[in-house]
C-alpha cells in the first residue's frame, strides 16, 4: 500500500505545533494518533480532556529510534533492547520504567512507561523535526473506533486537533504490540501489530498473553474500540442465522461475514465480506466498522477469527468492541 507522504512545509508546522503546546494528529504504520509533546504536562492533560480518556489510562510515547530509549526509560533489560533491536520501528510498545523526562500526566500516574518507534515516514519525519518525544494515544474519542485515516480524525475530532497531518490509509491498521518488559519474564499485555510468533522466535521461548495484568496500558477498558452499534459475537457458522434472525427482530444488521462463506445469500442491512487474508482484515477493521456506522446499522454481527498471528489481535479488538455484554445475538 502506498504512503502519502506530507510536505515538509506541513512537518515542521506540526513541529512547530507540538512546541507551543498544541495538539497534532499523525499518522503511524498502526493507527492516527492524537499526539502532544510528552514533557509539557498541559499539552498532555489536553489529549486527555479532547479524547474524554480517563487520567489513569497511560498514554504511549513515541521516539525517533531506540538509541533515544535511554531518555525516557530506566534499567532498560538486556531482552527490552533485544526486541528494540528485532522491531523497532514497528508496531511493538514496550512497557519500562519511567525515565525522569515523562512526566506522571503521561503514564497515568504509574511508575512505568510505554514506548515505541513508529514506521511510518511521516511519523518519523515529525519526530525528527520536533527533536522529542510525542505522548499519543488513538486519535478518536475514549472506548471509539480507531482512526486510520485523516478523514476520520478530522470526522470524529474536528477543530479540537490544532493540526492534522495526512499520511494516507495506515498500512497494519491495528494498534501495536504492548510487551511488559519491566521484569525478567516479558509477556503480551495486548496483542497487535506484531504477533506473538514473531515475538517468540527472536525470544526463544514462548510467551503467555496477559490482557488482565495489573500493568495497566491502552486498550485496557472493558469495552474498547467499539462503534455506535453493538457488536456480538457468534460462532462463525451461526453469523448468518444470528444477523437474519436479529434482522426480522427490527434490528438494522451489518453482517462480518467470514470468508468460508463468502457469497452466501444473507437478509441483513449491510454486508461486510471478511477477507481471507489476516493482514488485510487487520488493515481493514476498523473502517468495517465505521462503515457500518455510517450505513446506519445498530447492530453488528461477527464472529472471531483463528487466533493466530494478527488474528489474536484481530480477535482482542473485537471482543473489547462487544464489551462487557452478551456475546449472543440471541439477546438482541
Amino acid at each position: 500500500m502506498a504512503r502519502v507522504t506530507a510536505r515538509t512545509s506541513d512537518i515542521e508546522k506540526a513541529a512547530g505545533v507540538l512546541r507551543a503546546g498544541g495538539l497534532v494528529a499523525f499518522p503511524t504504520e498502526t493507527v492516527y494518533g492524537l499526539g502532544a509533546d510528552a514533557e509539557d504536562s498541559a499539552a498532555v492533560a489536553r489529549v486527555f480532556q479532547v479524547k474524554e480518556r480517563p487520567p489513569s489510562h497511560p498514554l504511549i510515547v513515541h521516539i525517533g529510534g531506540a538509541e533515544h530509549l535511554g531518555d525516557w526509560a530506566e534499567d532498560v533489560s538486556p531482552t527490552a533492547r533485544l526486541l528494540a533491536e528485532h522491531f523497532w520501528p514497528g508496531p511493538l510498545t514496550l512497557v519500562l520504567r519511567r525515565g525522569r523526562r515523562v512526566p506522571l500526566e503521561a503514564t497515568g500516574g504509574l511508575r512505568t512507561v510505554a514506548v515505541r518507534v513508529p514506521d511510518h515516514p511521516v511519523a518519523r519525519a515529525l519526530l525528527s523535526a520536533f527533536g522529542g518525544g510525542v505522548a499519543a494515544p488513538s486519535a478518536n474519542r475514549f472506548g471509539s473506533v480507531s482512526p486510520t485515516t485523516a478523514g476520520h480524525v478530522r470526522a470524529e475530532l474536528g477543530d479540537a486537533v490544532d493540526f492534522v497531518l495526512d499520511g494516507g490509509s495506515c498500512e497494519v491498521g491495528v494498534e501495536s504490540t504492548i510487551v511488559d518488559a519491566t521484569g525478567e519474564i516479558p509477556s503480551i499485555l495486548r496483542p497487535g501489530g506484531v504477533t506473538r510468533e514473531d515475538l517468540e522466535e527472536v525470544l526463544g521461548h514462548p510467551l503467555a498473553v496477559d490482557p488482565t495484568s495489573r500493568v495497566r496500558v491502552p486498550g485496557q477498558h472493558p469495552s474498547h474500540y467499539a462503534p455506535r452499534a453493538r457488536v456480538v459475537l457468534v460462532e462463525p457458522e451461526k453469523v448468518v442465522a444470528e444477523a437474519e434472525r436479529a434482522q426480522e427482530l427490527g434490528h438494522q444488521v451489518g453482517v462480518f461475514l467470514p470468508s468460508a462463506f463468502a457469497g452466501a445469500p444473507v437478509k441483513a442491512h449491510a454486508v461486510v465480506a471478511v477477507p481471507g487474508s489476516m493482514a488485510a482484515y487487520a488493515r481493514g477493521l476498523y473502517g468495517f466498522l465505521r462503515e457500518l456506522d455510517k450505513r446506519g446499522c445498530d447492530l453488528v454481527v461477527a464472529s472471531l477469527p483463528v487466533e493466530k498471528g494478527l488474528g489474536l489481535a484481530i480477535a482482542n479488538r473485537l471482543r473489547r468492541a462487544a464489551g462487557p455484554r452478551p456475546s449472543e445475538a440471541g439477546s438482541a
